[in-house]
């Protein structure tokens, strides 16, 4: 029997170890299918509060799982297949090992949408981001490729106008999801191009080992076209890994797990804590908050039941 389970082990979800640790309540941590979470797919993080040089995201989060080991949290590679939260102790299926737990922090984080190009894969931290923030610093006075057409693409593709020569938003119709506001902002912008009806066929160059250009098909007219690229920014959306908690935690449309305040979901003794909650920020410093909100909350639950 655990005190607590934490899925996840991004910013959000080593950071609740580490506060669940030092409360001696010997967390066991699930590494979940993407250990390390977003930061594991970037590079260099210099927004990250006291790293005044930056420091790569794989070590931030490494650093955090080690700091989390030194005061006793284990870790379990695997991921949920199945989860029972109608009574506790909470059931959980690890790679088809059933584990008890007293509390639950749900630290699963967002899954962002890719192209599912084999070059991007490839380019993932080398030229191609999912995250404007994180990454645009990078790109000043270089050419900008933004693909999507939501909400989220004409606010990445207008931030990156503060740094790139100029950021081409391509989007494979030729109408949008986002608001008109938005909208209006980017027609309104004299640093973004606008290339509709278009999709991405390829990402250049691996051989390289970083982004040179992108290879253009234009759907009305079947025309290929190539283009020179620095930055290739993912703006396409992101996938809460909440799947395993459908018809059991209050989830949004999209997903998203719903916050009935500070950290608790709507059943009791479950936790959230990172992306899987937050669709507005999505940062490595606001994941690793929520992540201490999170095992605070656990800690004075299990003190009120006397654990």
């Amino acid at each position: 029997m655990h005190n607590v389970v934490i899925i996840g082990s991004g910013c959000a979800g080593n950071t609740a170890a580490v506060y669940a640790a030092r409360a001696s309540l010997k967390p066991l941590v699930i590494s979940g299918h993407e250990p390390g979470g977003q930061l594991s797919l970037t590079t260099l993080v210099e927004n990250f509060p006291g790293f005044p040089e930056g420091i790569n995201g794989p070590d931030l989060v490494e650093n955090i799982k080690k700091q989390a080991q030194n005061f006793g949290a284990e870790y379990m590679h695997g991921t949920v297949d199945e989860a029972d939260l109608s009574k506790r102790p909470f059931r959980l299926n690890v790679d088809g090992t059933w584990i008890e737990t007293r509390t639950l922090i749900v630290a699963s984080g967002a899954s962002a949408r890719w192209l599912g190009l084999e070059s991007e894969q490839k380019l993932i931290g080398h030229g191609v981001s999912s995250c404007a923030t994180c990454d645009g610093f990078f790109y000043r006075d270089k050419q900008i490729m933004v693909v999507g057409g939501g909400d989220s693409a004409m606010e990445e593709a207008n931030f990156l106008t503060r740094f790139g020569r100029q950021v081409t938003l391509v989007h494979r119709r030729d109408q949008f999801r986002a608001s008109k506001i938005m909208l209006d902002r980017v027609k309104a912008n004299p640093k973004i191009k606008m290339l509709l009806n278009t999709v991405v066929e390829e990402i250049h160059d691996v051989t390289k080992g970083v982004v040179t250009g992108a290879r253009l098909r234009n759907t009305a007219t079947g025309e290929v076209s190539e283009v020179e690229v620095d930055g290739f920014f993912l703006a396409i959306g992101h996938e809460p890994n909440t799947k395993v908690f459908r018809g059991q935690l209050d989830l949004d449309p999209d997903g998203y797990i719903v916050s009935h305040g500070g950290a608790r979901t709507n059943i009791t003794g479950v936790f959230h804590a990172g992306d899987v909650q937050d669709r507005t920020y999505r940062q490595a410093i606001t994941a690793a908050g929520a992540g201490c909100m999170a095992a605070i909350e656990v800690e004075r639950f299990l003190e009120a039941e006397g654990h």
